[in-house]
This record gives C-alpha cells, structure tokens and sequence, in this order.
C-alpha cells in the first residue's frame, strides 16, 4: 500500500541535500579512519577498523536512500509506503541492525580491556542492540498506534539494557584507563544516548498526532535521522581515534607520530 506526499521545490531540495550530506560525511569518515591506522598501536587498529565498516555501511545504506528518494519523486511528489517504488525507509533499519552492535563493540575494543570482560560485554551489547532495532521495525512500519505503541514497549526494553551496561558495567572497567580517557567514554557515552534520542521521537510522531503524510514531518524525520546518523557514526568514530589515540601516546607512541 502506498501514499504520495507532495513536496515544494524547496523541501524536495532539503531532504535532497541533506541525504548527500549524510553520504558524504560517512564516505570522508570511512577514508580519514581508515589512513589513521599508522597513528595508534596496532592493538587499537581493531576498534578503527570497526569504525570505518560502521561509516562505510552506513554510506552504502545512504546512497540507496538517496536514489530510492529520487526515484519515488515523480510530479512533484514523493511516493512512501511498501508498495512497488515506494521511498525505501527498511533500508535505515538494514543499516541499523548491522552498524548499532558493531558502535558499541567499537567501544570495548578500544579500550583493549581484558579478554573476560571484554567478551561479557560485548555478549551482552551485541544481542541487545539487534533486538532493539528489530523490535522497532514492526512498529515503524506499521500505521496502527496501538501496534506502534507495542512494538515501541517492547524495543525499548532491550535499549534500557543496554544504558544499564554502558552506565553501570562498563563503568567497573575504567578504572585502569590511562588519564583523561575514562572522561572521554563518559562523553562518548552520552553522545551516543543523545543522538539514540532522536530515532524514538521520529517513531512517535505518527503516535502524538502529527500526520506522518505531512510534507514538514517528512522533512524532518529525513533530517533528524541523517544529523543522528552523522553524530552517531561519524563524530563518535572520532572520539573512538581520539581514545585510541590517547592511549597509544599513554603507551609509549610518540605524539607527532
């Protein structure tokens, strides 16, 4: 079943830009994370590594937004829904499901803790991460609100698990950090949890009453996504280089190396 929502010159213009401004970004990240490897020590080169998949998914993910957006905009209207040349929302689930468990792995693996706890974190994020956003999926796709309601419920139960982890587990392995890094994953932390915060407000939208065929809500649901993605992969693969970074200089590595 599909619907059109027409838009003006200028918000087609809008969401067009702004999911090439997603696409880029991913792309110069996955390129900059990439030929800064030489810059930490090998034992932190994983956790750079697992950046760059993240951007580099993620700008696979975007350019087949972004063609799947100009192909449904025909007469001044841009189709959605799931019918046959529909704009393709299930390809920022596709991303998500495979690149919110690699962010949080990139976390542990930067912070090289030791084997046991490092795989009884990342036991417990991985799952709980791909059944947060597999949960939201049947909800985000459907137009009930009490199936939006549900879904949502349930989704959210495996995100609470996860800022039990992050916040309290995690929080038991900082202690041996070099100086200043503890204080850089408190922020990488709440950066995550910040633009996480954006995708549940886009989800109830529809549940609070704005229409989701509204031309201003589909805008916005294009571009509040595109900025999270950007905070959440880019920025944070960042502040995973910094971390590295940091603890390879704490290490021994020279600082203009």
């Amino acid at each position: 079943m599909s619907s059109t929502i027409a838009l003006s010159a200028d918000q087609f213009g809008i969401v067009y830009n702004i999911l090439s401004f997603g696409l880029v970004s991913m792309l110069a990240c996955t390129i900059y994370t990439l030929v800064s490897q030489s810059r930490v020590l090998p034992k932190y080169r994983t956790a750079l590594v697992m950046s760059s998949m993240v951007t580099f998914i993620a700008a696979y993910h975007y350019m087949r937004i972004f063609n799947s957006f100009e192909d449904s905009f025909a007469d001044g209207a841009v189709t959605v829904g799931t019918g046959a040349g529909a704009f393709n929302e299930g390809y920022r689930y596709v991303d998500w499901i495979l690149t919110v468990p690699l962010l949080l792995v990139e976390v542990v693996a930067v912070l090289a803790l030791a084997k046991a706890a490092a795989s009884s974190l990342i036991t417990r994020l991985v799952p709980a991460s791909a059944a947060m956003i597999a949960l939201g999926y049947p909800g985000e796709i459907s137009t009930d609100n009490n199936t939006k309601v549900l879904w949502g419920v349930l989704s959210t139960i495996p995100f609470l698990y996860i800022l039990y982890v992050l916040f309290v587990e995690l929080s038991k392995s900082l202690d041996r950090q070099p100086a200043g890094v503890a204080a850089t994953v408190g922020r990488l932390r709440l950066l995550l949890i910040a633009t996480w915060g954006v995708y549940p407000i886009a989800y109830l939208l529809p549940i609070l009453g704005q229409d989701a065929l509204d031309p201003a809500a589909f805008v916005n649901r294009q571009i509040g996504y595109t900025i999270a993605d950007v905070l959440a992969k880019c920025v944070f693969g960042l502040t995973i280089l910094k971390i590295a970074r940091m603890k390879s200089v704490a290490e021994g590595m020279k600082e203009d190396h």
